[in-house]
């Protein structure tokens, strides 16, 4: 607590600067964005001052500044992609502090759906491009929810179209993120920390896209801003709530259903909240006794309140829950199987604050927890819990200098509570730990010119847990205009993680923390960037990636042969409370090439995108210490994404322009293809004889070869949707049919082995799992 004092006395130093700033003789000018509509703030917007050439962008709580203008009039342009372009005329006069609030309306042409339209030239797609940090991608809602999907559009089922992210079966939504695993991913929802963010099978992830306002995700390279994961950072922004009038949707599936609702809160303020829950517990497991007895639910509630011009608050809150039941044999006398039960429970509370013009504030207070628990009944005696609990403190200050340099401060107190408890009738597992992790990080950016963007930085982390670490990450990175349609990037940095996983088959993961017998885990990012505008509404991105991973862990099976007990009970049942012997530690790297051909713009939106990339690991106790790819690795991944609104598709070959339908007919498509991932097969064979006296043969046993040494065969799949949206004067309605894997390929999920083999012959057979096979949709949105 000492130290975030000490952080607060430096923040009260910097605002004593920035107030003994009299001698400015420049203007300032800075406001908020927001969609007329419903008022909600618009992260990513663009102002523009024409005649100087200069400008900025809005941030997650949709705030710009442009300061040190020198006095005079001038014509600004706010810009919002599938928002009309607005222009003010303003006149600053020297040392004024000019606050401008703008509410853009939303083009009528786009309706919130697959059309967009364009940008203004006054702002062109090599700009925009520009000013997004290397490896980030955006998302909208607009763009997952055209996708199609097993059940219902996913926001990490929609990520893993772009280059760069893998899933590893159809039955995972976890994300691979450039060789990197599903923990070495940070994933925050409106500032909060969320472990093991989906659902069971990958059909669903813990993120309702009705809710979603802002999605974010960094493949790398990320500033000194983030931390605490090796690969990637997804930001999920939820909405605020529409502070003009009431509004609702809700969404009916085969599998699920769901509503969102949003409410104004008097003239200060607004509400939102959504709630999901599937029911083929209640359907189709109820009459096919192979399918398991499960469900989910989650929802989340916000509030967002005006306290004055210059200070907001946000309250979010997130809780889901799954049950999953699975009986080994149904026409067992005594039904034997399993009970696992796990979820999520988050909530902030954020506090934004405009100090000056200059110097703006995020700070957070925040709390996730984890929990999971898992029992074989009462025929056998095992059960499991295992819960993560985290309750955060941090903050963010920018300080917009001047339009050339620009600062960010920022630092974060993380309370952890990491508790894993398993009762087995040979023992039991009891690790309890309560590390805590402070960080500051400082950024720099420095823009000498319109045509260089420079962005240095350091994010320092002390990690305390029965053992102390203490690391120095730099961070850097650089832009640059080649042409007015040409960009180059490049990006480094070192980042570190002190959370580790123990991975299982189709559950959530068990989570533990650096200790004295676990390093942290450490990752060095090297990157490079091409982009280029095409013919104004096409966009190419070409990047170039190498990792290099230090002390990563690989979960040991055989860790009982290893592992020794630190107590015993009454009965003298041996207790083992620490991590001492479960993991192997090894190394590894990532190198790789992604291209994205992206059109954001008219009747046909999408994106193709081609990846080749290739992972290694070395692990001292596994494969001999030679190098081995993981089974997520997929050397080259080609993914096309295409929506067509059919009626202005039509009117565009014609030579026309697109014009509003109250009723439209939208296709949608996915094509993927991907080498196939790497298995283990086996090297030789044996048999197992029983010993004497009974002397016969017993059975027959495979050893493995190397690991990973065997490709299965590529994996391709194409999935196509066709919707129609019809729009009343107070609401609408879009039914919908989604066919996934229409092609009905049995790509296959994992290979075993049947002994076949005789006392004169040896034989295996070999026998394939498929993944999902051609599945079916129907459903209907609803907007009021």
């Amino acid at each position: 607590m000492k130290k975030i004092i000490c952080l607060f006395c430096c923040v009260l130093v910097l605002l004593n600067q920035v107030k003994a700033e009299t001698n400015e003789k420049k203007g300032t000018l800075n406001g908020f964005i927001y969609d007329a509509s419903n008022g909600e703030a618009l992260i990513g917007a663009s102002v523009f001052l024409q005649e100087l050439k200069i400008g900025g962008t809005t941030n997650v709580s949709g705030y710009y500044v442009v300061p040190k203008i020198a006095s005079g009039d001038y014509t600004v342009v706010f810009q919002y992609l599938g928002y009309k372009t607005k222009a003010e005329k303003i006149k600053i006069s020297a040392g004024e502090k000019k606050s401008v609030n703008i509410n853009l309306e939303p083009e009528k042409l786009q309706a919130e759906e697959v059309l967009i339209v364009a940008e203004a030239e006054t702002l062109k797609v090599s700009e925009k491009l520009f000013r997004r940090e290397i490896s980030k991608v955006e998302l909208s809602p607009v763009q997952i929810k055209a996708l199609p999907q097993v059940a219902e559009a996913d926001l990490l089922r929609s990520l893993q179209t772009l280059p760069g992210i893998l899933p590893l079966s159809d039955f995972s939504s976890a994300l691979y993120v450039r060789g990197g695993t599903p923990d070495q991913n940070l994933y925050l929802l409106d500032g909060t920390d969320v472990y093991n963010p989906e659902h069971a099978f990958g059909i669903f992830s813990t993120f309702n896209t009705d809710a979603i306002r802002k999605v974010e995700l960094s493949k790398g390279g990320f500033s000194a801003d983030y931390g605490g994961r090796l690969s990637s950072i997804l930001d999920i922004t939820n909405l605020d709530g529409n502070r003009k009038e009431f509004e609702g949707s809700a969404s009916i599936s085969l599998l699920s259903a769901k509503t969102t609702l949003q409410t104004p809160l008097g003239n200060f303020g607004s509400l939102s909240g959504s709630f999901r829950r599937t029911y083929f517990d209640q359907t189709i497991a109820k009459s096919i006794d192979e399918v398991p007895d499960y469900y989910f639910y989650d929802g989340n509630l916000k509030a967002f309140l005006d306290l004055s011009p210059r200070n907001k608050l946000t309250i979010s809150t997130y809780g889901g829950r799954d049950f999953l039941k699975v009986i080994f044999n149904n026409n067992a006398t005594e039904k034997t199987g399993l009970n696992y039960d796990w979820g999520n429970k988050t909530g902030s509370i954020r506090w934004t604050s405009v100090f000056t013009p200059q110097l703006f504030g995020n700070f957070w207070v925040t709390g996730s927890r984890f929990t999971s628990d898992f029992d074989l009944g009462d025929a056998v005696a095992v059960s499991e819990r295992n819960m993560v609990t985290d309750v955060t403190l941090k903050g963010n200050l920018e300080y917009h200098h001047s339009e050339k340099i620009d600062t960010k401060f920022g630092f974060e107190e993380k309370n952890l509570s990491v508790i894993l408890k398993q009762d087995f009738p040979d023992g039991k597992i009891d690790v309890q730990e309560k590390p805590k992790h402070y960080v500051t990080y400082f950024t720099v950016t420095y823009k000498p010119n319109i045509l260089w963007n420079v962005e240095s930085g350091v994010r320092y982390n002390v990690f305390k847990s029965d053992k102390t670490f203490q690391n120095v990450e730099p961070r850097f990175s650089l832009k640059y205009k080649l042409t007015d349609t040409i960009n180059l990037k490049a990006a480094t940095g070192i980042y570190h993680q002190y959370l580790h996983r123990i991975p299982r088959f189709f559950i959530s993961d068990i989570w533990t923390v650096s200790n004295s017998y676990q390093k942290e885990s450490t990752s060095y990012h090297y990157i490079l960037g091409f982009q280029q505008e095409i013919d104004k509404d096409y966009e190419l991105e070409i990047e170039t990636f190498y990792k290099v991973y230090k002390n990563i862990y690989s979960f040991d099976p055989t860790f009982m042969t290893d592992i020794k007990p630190g107590s015993y009970t009454e009965d003298n049942k041996p207790v083992y409370n620490n991590t001492k012997g479960l993991f192997n530690q090894g190394k590894g790297n990532s190198v790789g090439f992604e291209m994205l051909f992206r059109k954001d713009v008219g009747a046909f939106t999408g994106w193709l995108g081609y990846s080749f990339a290739k992972t290694n690991y070395r692990f001292q106790e596994l494969n001999s210490n030679e190098e081995f790819s993981p089974r997520h690795d997929r050397t080259s991944t080609v993914n096309f994404v295409g929506n067509l609104d059919i009626k202005n598709g039509i009117r565009a070959l014609k030579g026309k322009t697109a014009k509003k339908h109250s009723g439209k007919w939208v296709l949608g498509t996915n094509f993927v293809y991907s080498t196939g991932q790497p298995i283990t097969t086996p090297g030789s064979a044996y048999f197992v004889n029983s010993t004497p006296p009974g002397n016969f043969q017993n059975g027959f046993d495979l050893y493995p070869s190397e690991i990973n040494n065997f490709r299965l065969p590529a994996y391709i799949r194409f999935d196509a949707s066709i919707t129609y949206e019809k729009e009343f004067k107070t609401w609408s309605i879009a039914p919908y049919l989604q066919i996934y894997n229409l092609g009905n390929r049995k790509n296959i999920w994992f290979v075993s082995y049947e002994d076949k083999s005789t006392s004169e012959t040896i034989v295996q057979e070999v026998k394939t799992t498929p993944m999902f096979p051609l599945l079916p949709t129907i459903g209907v949105n609803f907007k009021f």
